[in-house]
């Protein structure tokens, strides 16, 4: 799933000026309460009132200049994340890619830590349950934050997997043209590109004076990569994919009488000139130095192996995750879970030993279809299970698009992902397919149910619109929580495997025992990884010890085993954000289990009948967040 480009290397996504402007203009408890005493005649409860009502006003003022001070950060970050720009009251053609600046890292500290301040000078207890649970939710995202802030040149932002260099031009090709206004706004980003890539030169030649650097093997990586995603000759034929996408949104809006043909010829000779001139050579540049830096970073390895690394680990793991469970807890689950599903496929394997057989050759049991028809047939299945997705305030009905990721960017690129939409439109959603990754009817079904329904897509429209309904803060589409949005869509991905059995059953009666397998070798690899990101980046595992561990499996060649190797130790956590993000909404539901065993009244909107649809209720109407803000909700929560 993407969410917006990386704003900056040491940004945090935390941009805002805290200069006390909030606390002059709200009144302190302490002048609110001398005036309700100069007023006299309230009674107990009227003061109450008023003392409530002041400090939700003064958390929700505080939590609206904290949301647009962080959409506002980024031009990108913005269109992906508003679509009406003037009903914010904000002048979209003003924002620029932020650029950093030498010595940055320690002002992000100070800002961040002066964010902090202002919002614990509003009392917590005296909030509505609803702005109780949203403080809880910032205060625990910025704490977190912190954390990782305080190492800030363990950050790599020009990674081959999911730095700036790659994900810029996914984001650029789906950048919504609407009006003549966002055609020039989309020109002025690519003309900032130079600028924005200077300071992530910057920054990397701080992180190289730190000892910091990349690994020369994920150098050699980044640098094929700028070439390859500039390539010039694609651009001087016209046949780029963002040449071709560009012309294809320009096609659009003369079919909608927006742009004339001059117009639309205009804005092509100009955009063929930005990449050309502009944008290609900021790639070139970028390569050249990070050419130059080779040699400034250890040749492979994990956080573990550098000072401060565990400490940073630490950190980034609550960040991505959400967990707030200790290294030893977070082993002991991986181990418990890996120990059980290793064990059942066992069971099913030599209760059947055809099964081997067929998950090796991986055999066609679903029907032959579409992503488009599968996606329609889960958006029908998941009905009993999940509730139906809020009209919202304008009832608009859904769109969801397949595309395909450019052969270009294949390599590079995850197995698929979701675009999220602007929170002010999300009707229209595309989901990504990557064909070098995903193959067979199977994976293509689980992938969908991942990216679409009732995964990624389905997860951010029903929450966007029961925000809209009971206008709720926006908070929640600012502070990234990886591990819930990921853990939810892994979930739902493994849930999945029971709606394609559905499916194939009738053609295929062994479908049953052939996708339960499938599910567990799915889940066995997943904790695997994520126990091996723990003892790369924490315990100081070596690629040697890797060998080793697969050597007793007996599962990869060496050249397959490097590269999972280096995966990990480029991308911390990111397995973790997945696997352990679905083990805590599993403990999650053994939780609600417990709680919600007594019978009582339902609410409505949750009227179920299966506890499931109870529980997808309460993660759909309260994430994405943290776990541990989570497990103190669940508590309160009424299904």
């Amino acid at each position: 799933m993407i969410r917006s480009l990386f704003i900056s290397p040491s940004h945090i996504f935390i941009q805002i000026s805290v200069e006390g402007i909030l606390l002059k203009r709200i009144l302190t408890l302490k002048q609110w309460a001398a005036t309700l005493i100069l007023l006299g005649g309230f009674c107990t409860s009227t003061l109450l009132y008023y003392t409530h009502h002041h400090h939700d006003a003064r958390f929700e003022t505080f939590g609206k200049e904290f949301f647009l001070n962080e959409v506002q950060s980024n031009p990108i970050h913005f269109h992906y994340t508003i679509d009406d720009a003037a009903s914010y009251g904000i002048d979209e053609s003003s924002l620029t890619l932020p650029i950093y600046h030498p010595g940055e890292a320690a002002n992000d500290i100070y800002e961040l830590s002066q964010v902090r301040t202002e919002l614990s000078t509003i009392d917590r207890d005296l909030l509505k349950e609803d702005n109780q649970y949203l403080y809880d939710l910032l205060d625990t995202y910025l704490s977190a934050t912190a954390g990782t802030a305080a190492c800030p040149y363990f950050a790599e932002p020009l990674s081959p997997s999911s730095g700036a260099p790659s994900e810029l031009p996914v984001l650029l090709a789906e950048y919504q043209l609407g009006s003549v206004e966002d055609i020039e706004n989309y020109l002025a980003i690519l003309s900032q590109i130079p600028g924005y890539f200077d300071g992530l030169i910057v920054y990397e030649q701080e992180k190289a004076a730190a000892g910091l650097f990349m690994a020369d093997v994920t150098a050699d990586k980044a640098i094929a990569q700028c070439s390859a995603l500039m390539d010039m000759d694609s651009l001087t034929e016209g046949t780029h994919f963002l040449t071709v996408t560009f012309k294809e949104r320009l096609d659009d809006l003369m079919e909608q009488g927006i742009i004339n043909q001059e117009q639309s010829l205009s804005y092509q000779a100009e955009h063929d000139r930005l990449l050309t001139t502009v944008v290609a050579p900021a790639y070139d540049k970028l390569a050249d130095e990070i050419t130059l830096l080779k040699g400034n970073g250890k040749n492979i390895g994990g956080l573990a192996q550098y000072d401060g690394g565990r400490d940073y680990y630490l950190a980034l793991l609550r960040l991505r995750t959400g967990s707030y469970r200790d290294i030893a807890e977070i082993k002991r689950i991986l181990y418990q879970d890996l120990q059980f599903n290793y064990e059942s496929l066992i069971h099913l394997l030599q209760a059947d030993p055809a099964l081997k057989d067929m998950i090796l050759h991986k055999p066609m049991l679903l029907p032959e279809s579409t992503p488009e028809k599968y996606l329609s047939y889960l958006q029908t299945v998941i009905q009993e299970d999940y509730p139906a997705i809020p009209a919202g305030k304008d009832n608009a009905q859904i769109h969801s698009m397949v595309k395909y990721v450019d052969p270009s960017l294949e390599p590079y690129s995850a197995p698929a992902f979701y675009m999220t939409p602007p929170i002010d439109n999300v009707s229209d959603n595309v989901i990504y397919i990557n064909n070098q990754d995903t193959s067979g009817d199977l994976a293509l079904f689980t992938t969908l149910a991942h990216e679409g329904y009732p995964g990624h897509l389905y997860q951010t429209v029903y929450s966007q619109r029961y925000w809209d309904e009971h206008e709720i803060l926006p908070l929640q589409n600012v502070l990234y929580y990886g591990g819930f949005i990921e853990g939810w869509a892994m979930y739902v991905e493994l849930a999945s495997y029971d709606y394609a059995i559905q499916l194939a059953e009738s053609a295929h009666p062994e479908a049953v025992r052939y996708y339960q397998a499938c599910r567990l070798d799915r889940q066995i690899q997943l904790c695997l990884y994520s126990l091996l990101d723990v003892s790369i980046h924490y315990d100081g595992a070596s690629l040697e010890d890797v060998r080793r561990i697969f050597a007793a499996l007996g599962t990869m060649t060496d050249e397959s085993v490097q590269a999972v190797y280096q995966y990990i130790a480029e991308e911390p956590c990111n397995y973790l954000k997945y696997y352990l993000g679905y083990l805590e909404i599993m403990e999650l539901k053994k939780q609600a289990s417990v709680i919600w065993s007594e019978p009582g009244e339902t609410d409505a909107a949750c009227n179920p009948e299966t506890f499931p649809y109870q529980f997808h209720c309460f993660l759909l109407q309260n994430g994405p967040a943290d776990y541990r803000s989570l497990a103190a909700r669940l508590v309160s929560w009424n299904p």
